[in-house]
């Protein structure tokens, strides 16, 4: 299962006099990602590399080091986490001593990775639309249960005979979900989906 941060996070390193600061991020779009790395870059740093992940989009850049040694290994530490919606940049200030091309990528990548571990972490979960009509008698129960199916209310619409509940719950829930809703509402709570 994929998981994303819960907030930004980031990581210090220094590595054979070489400085590197790791920041990490949750985003939801490319656009979110480059506005990230834009605003987080340190132009008196040697290299600002970076790397992102959304969904089937993702890119990364070297920022000046040699091919292959900085965004790729970044995006490598993403995808190593499991990560996903993410953005990672590592802003590295040169000490005076090269690493060397596997150096580079074991610098990026592990600091990268470190500070994608020292986040908190939080599943990316699909889910699909539904909604159901709850009789006022069993509102309480049915709000009771919701956690059980990992259920999220939307919207809550009431009438004079309940609740008309829009949810959000995971796709994998949704039939275990529609009979036990009926079963607690003796057939009169059915759970359909959004079209």
């Amino acid at each position: 299962m994929p998981f994303s941060l819960l907030a930004a996070c980031e990581y210090r390193e220094e590595i054979r006099k070489s400085r590197f600061l790791a920041l990490a991020a949750p985003i939801t779009s490319a656009e979110q990602a480059q506005a990230f790395i834009e605003t987080h870059s340190d132009r008196s740093a040697s290299h600002n590399c970076w790397a992102w992940k959304c969904g089937n989009q993702y890119r990364f850049n070297d920022d000046g080091e040699p091919g292959g040694t900085a965004g790729r290994p970044i995006l490598a530490a993403i995808e190593g986490q499991d990560c996903d919606q993410v953005v990672v940049l590592v802003i590295r200030w040169y000490g005076g001593i090269q690493l060397g091309t596997g150096g580079l990528a074991r610098a990026y990548g592990g600091s990268a990775a470190k500070c994608l571990q020292g986040g908190e972490r939080v599943a990316l979960v699909q889910r699909v639309q539904a909604r159901c009509h709850v009789p006022f008698a069993d509102l309480a129960r049915v709000k009771a249960r919701l956690g059980d199916w990992q259920m999220v209310i939307e919207q809550e619409t009431f009438d004079a005979d309940g609740a008309l509940l829009q949810l959000a719950l995971p796709t994998e829930c949704f039939d275990e979900a529609t009979r036990q809703l009926a079963d607690l509402g003796r057939g009169r709570i059915q759970l359909e989906l959004v079209p």
